[in-house]
């Protein structure tokens, strides 16, 4: 099978460091990882849950893109699991909030907003948003917990509704190609109809 063939097989598969979802995936799990760490007891059912969904989100966005190259379906599965696993995480949060008479902000929130604008990568950048909400209230009015608590949940709900559109890109590139199987196929009816042997047979 020539070099083409096998390029025309394998779908393009494992740059999943360049997706948007895995990178801001896996700010959730390291701004979870320090959440966790500072307002959940350590061993808890509920620790450990959080840390799990966050890290299940991260993995299976990078397993789903390396599984892409010979399974569309999973690629498509992996995706959604990740998807589910941050909405487990979301409820989480808002369970914390919630345990403690707070509320998830609305989604027009002044605070929220910013922090989209903002376009924060790593940890740090998110905990510097933390101390801008934190220099704009009083001190009193809002702790820490429930600002990050609300963060998180605002990067969950951009990351689901990203992973939502990546889903349906990988459905519709499913349905235009085809699985492995029927690009295989078509690979090979392609070397076949060009070998030597196949042209003397019709000659």
């Amino acid at each position: 099978m020539s070099r083409r063939a096998s390029e025309d097989i394998l779908r393009p598969h494992g740059g999943y460091r360049r997706l948007l979802t895995f990178r801001v995936a896996r700010l959730i799990y390291d701004v979870t990882v320090r959440f966790c760490e500072r307002f959940v007891p350590r061993g808890s059912r509920t620790h450990d849950q959080m840390v799990q969904a966050a890290r299940s989100g991260v993995q299976n966005i990078a397993e789903g893109s390396k599984a892409a190259g010979t399974s569309a379906r999973s690629e498509l599965k992996l995706t959604g699991v990740a998807r589910a696993s941050l909405e487990e995480l979301r409820l989480d949060y808002e369970d914390f909030l919630r345990h403690r008479g707070r509320s998830p902000w609305e989604r027009d929130d002044g605070r929220a907003g910013r922090l989209i604008e903002s376009r924060p990568s790593t940890i740090d950048d998110f905990g510097a948003w933390i101390k801008r909400v934190r220099h704009e209230t009083s001190p009193h009015d809002v702790a820490v917990w429930e600002i990050a608590a609300n963060g998180s949940i605002v990067l969950i709900r951009v990351t689901s509704a990203l992973l939502a559109r990546q889903i349906a890109a990988q459905l519709a590139s499913f349905e235009r190609e085809g699985g492995f199987s029927e690009r295989l196929h078509r690979a090979r009816t392609r070397s076949s109809s060009w070998h030597p042997s196949a042209a003397s047979r019709r000659a």
